[in-house]
């Protein structure tokens, strides 16, 4: 049965931020209530369409009672009671308690695993990928720190992503993401296994999520270069910024020293951020590795094998034959899958 206390608690509640909006709310509490209020919205809908269609459903039992409308009314009850599975499975989903990330920008980190050159140039592929996928669904992409190879490979990568819902969707990628293929600079044409680690982060808000007092970092300031000595920053402007608590060292090597410590404070708060997260969710569950989405980076979660074009998440035992629209950045199939997955454990774990 679905909990009719709680519905009408969240109907009322968005109600009463519809008329705080409408009655033009204090300035300050706009941002909140707005936010608020567009978390509930998508609820609200489902409320309403399950209880029109529960409403509609009790009209047409009542019409079998009359022998002229009997037919007719048999035929719209086998309809309604189809359909009504599906409406409070939806209702059931959009009930469970949201993600406080979920709504948060991304911190996007890639660095090589095993597998030399091949690995790090699988990692300038990932980097790609998630570049392109971001740009597909309307987000910014801004690369934070990024330290390149000879060949052009990836030795590690730091980048943001903004947007409507991206942590909401990226949290699955965390893990190990295995790649199948010959690499360029194999002449006999075997193929080799290599490996690339992506982590993915939600942004924590300055001062709200994260409190780093001055006292637990240290900054240091350093000249900048690029990968073979090209853009080099003949001033001290790099800033590298470590958490003396975790040992945890974040750099940034962008021309202004300013925006450099901005982007590495950014950096280390979306971390001390996730392991506050992982922390909560190891409390709250034993075995984290038979959730999707646990965020274990140790984890090999997906296998992207050239030769044969497909793509394999392990965690759902999902392939598909799409590895050149995945690698363009087309991974919408993958993540509903994921989100799917996730949202049936968790109605699971709560019947």
């Amino acid at each position: 049965m679905l909990p009719q206390d709680r519905l009408a608690q969240i109907t009322q509640r968005f109600e009463f931020l519809e008329a705080q909006l409408n009655a033009g709310a204090e300035p300050a509490r706009i941002a909140q209530i707005s936010r608020e209020y567009a978390e509930l919205k998508p609820v609200v809908t489902q409320i309403a369409e399950w209880r029109a269609a529960t409403d509609a459903l009790a009209e047409a039992r009542a019409m079998l009672a009359d022998p002229e409308m009997r037919e007719l009314a048999q035929d719209e009850l086998e309809r309604l009671e189809g359909e009504m599975p599906e409406r409070e499975q939806a209702l059931r989903i959009a009930l469970l308690p949201r993600d406080a990330a979920d709504a948060k920008p991304a911190i996007l980190e890639i660095r090589p695993g095993t597998g030399g050159d091949e690995a790090a140039l699988f990692a300038g592929n990932l980097l790609a990928m998630y570049r392109r996928h971001a740009e597909q669904q309307g987000w910014t992409f801004q690369i934070l720190e990024l330290a390149e190879t000879e060949l052009g490979g990836i030795k590690e990568v730091t980048a943001r992503i903004e947007g409507e819902g991206v942590f909401a969707r990226l949290k699955y990628e965390s893990g190990v993401h295995r790649v199948q293929r010959v690499p360029e600079t194999e002449s006999g044409g075997r193929i080799h296994t290599s490996a690339a680690t992506v982590a993915v982060l939600p942004e924590a808000a300055e001062d709200v999520d994260v409190d780093i007092p001055a006292t637990d970092i240290r900054i240091d300031t350093m000249r900048a270069s690029g990968a073979g000595g090209q853009h080099v920053n003949t001033t001290d402007s790099a800033v590298r910024i470590t958490h003396l608590p975790t040992g945890i060292v974040v750099t940034s090597s962008e021309k202004s020293q300013h925006q450099n410590r901005a982007n590495a404070m950014a950096v280390l708060r979306a971390r001390l951020y996730d392991m506050q997260r992982q922390k909560a969710d190891a409390e709250r569950a034993a075995d984290r590795k038979a959730q999707v989405g646990s965020g274990d980076r140790s984890e090999r979660i997906r296998t992207y094998n050239f030769p044969q074009g497909r793509m394999t998440d392990h965690r759902i035992n999902l392939t598909l034959y799409a590895l050149d629209r995945i690698m363009a950045g087309d991974l919408s199939e993958i993540i509903d899958a994921l989100t799917s997955h996730d949202q049936a454990a968790r109605l699971a774990a709560q019947e």
